[in-house]
């Protein structure tokens, strides 16, 4: 088994080394270097200079910043020490790293699919019994076509091999965080503590994931069938080292920024992007700093926190005087996480060319993961209620701001596990069908 995962890995690493050797000489190209990682690259930037978590747009200097979370920001700015800043060597260096991250997520893939099988080979508590395996001998391939369906998914290799961003990173170690999500019933004080250092550590890569840490310590509780006084200890265990390993990000945030700020603070220039009056579709993404003089101009006139303010009451006021056109845009932007679909303008095609062929491919995939949740629960076992929740909860900020395919990178992996029951169960209903037509053309050949 072992051997045949590593080569599935392999075959995932070498197509997205394919890509990193097509795309890493593009990164350093702009003169301000907007695609080596945009708001990430240029704090890392920063932090590479010796300027410290700074400076999240350019030319902007020694600015403080919570913009986004800090694990991938270090990590980018550590190659730039060691490989040079803005070099080629350092886009080859980081890509490849993105690569090899994504190839390795193989590994959690697999295991996911066969704990949300109930087949998982994994430690038990004492007095825990294992999850009954399905008897259909067609689910037991599932787990190798979720390993395979990774090596080879579009999105996965797109993004890892092309795109510096925390997306791979924490996909990653979201992967993971999961798979010790679905065992925890089984595990004592010692397995949550560890289970919540995991989940800070994803959280500092990107807090988008945090929405659903009391979501699945509750179906850990409810599902594990503990008494108060046990869930209660598991949850405080968790939760506290959770809360410890986010501390120092936060009290840094409040020393430099002079305001509470747990994670991150552009919630609301994220918002206002995706809710203004602007109703121009070929550049959506026109009203944040990174991309408008104007609005650049703006934010280091007012700083973060007063900048984000500002938005947050543009922001609302239009919202609360345009309702449905809010109620309108949400429904769309829930189209779009599902579907890649915003328009079909002409003019907005000539900026998102590749969205025309992208959307029957993510509608389909879309297709085939629900058809996979509906099969896990049809299976009853306890893992479709977590993936359940993580498709219904994780996207809601997007709905309300703006989404588009590259949002759902930190669950995609579940997602891809979930393709792969969907299409294993396609196979199934074809075969026996087929097996069906047979018989009938058998019984009316012996019938005549």
């Amino acid at each position: 088994m072992a051997r045949r995962l590593f080569l599935i890995g392999l075959l995932a690493l070498l197509i997205r080394m394919v890509v990193v050797l097509a795309m890493y000489r593009d990164l350093p190209v702009s003169a301000d270097h907007n695609e080596f990682g945009w708001e990430q690259g240029w704090i890392a930037r920063s932090i590479a200079l010796g300027h410290g978590f700074t400076s999240p747009f350019q030319p902007l200097d020694n600015v403080p910043t919570a913009l986004v979370a800090p694990l991938y920001p270090y990590l980018l700015a550590g190659i730039f020490r060691v490989f040079g800043l803005y070099s080629n060597l350092s886009a080859f260096v980081a890509l490849g790293l993105n690569a090899l991250i994504s190839a390795s997520v193989v590994v959690p893939v697999y295991a996911l699919a066969k704990e949300a099988l109930g087949i998982w080979k994994g430690p038990a508590r004492k007095g825990v019994q294992p999850a009954s395996s399905p008897s259909n001998v067609w689910t037991r391939r599932v787990p190798w076509i979720a390993a395979t369906v990774w090596a080879l998914y579009p999105y996965s290799v797109t993004f890892s091999g092309s795109y510096l961003w925390d997306h791979t990173l924490t996909g990653a170690l979201f992967a993971w965080t999961f798979l010790c999500a679905l065992r925890l019933r089984q595990y004592g004080p010692s397995g949550w503590a560890l289970w919540g250092l995991l989940y800070g550590v994803t959280a500092l890569s990107n807090p988008s994931v945090l929405s659903l840490f009391p979501v699945l310590m509750l179906i850990a509780v409810i599902g594990g069938g503990m008494s108060v006084r046990a869930g209660l200890l598991r949850v405080f265990t968790a939760g506290a080292v959770l809360a410890l390993v986010l501390l120092p990000w936060t009290i840094r945030n409040i020393r430099v920024l002079h305001a509470v700020v747990p994670m991150r603070d552009g919630y609301w220039g994220e918002f206002y992007a995706g809710n203004n009056d602007d109703t121009s579709e070929t550049n959506p993404g026109w009203t944040h700093p990174g991309s408008n003089p104007a609005e650049l101009k703006r934010y280091e006139h007012l700083g973060e926190l007063r900048y984000m303010a500002e938005k947050r009451e543009i922001a609302l006021e239009h919202v609360s005087r345009k309702p449905g056109m809010f109620a309108v845009q949400c429904v769309r932007r829930f189209v779009r996480f599902w579907t890649g679909f915003w328009s079909f303008s002409p003019a907005y095609l000539r900026n998102q060319g590749l969205d025309l062929p992208n959307v029957p491919f993510c509608t389909v995939l879309t297709a085939l993961s629900l058809i996979g949740l509906r099969t896990l629960l049809r299976l009853r076992q306890r893992a479709s209620v977590c993936f359940l929740v993580t498709l219904l909860l994780f996207p809601l900020p997007y709905y309300l701001t703006h989404a588009s395919v590259d949002y759902r990178q930190p669950i995609e992996p579940e997602i891809v596990v979930l393709i792969a029951f969907g299409s294993a169960e396609l196979w199934r209903k074809w075969q026996v069908r087929r097996q069906t037509r047979q018989q009938l053309t058998q019984g009316v050949l012996v019938g005549s």
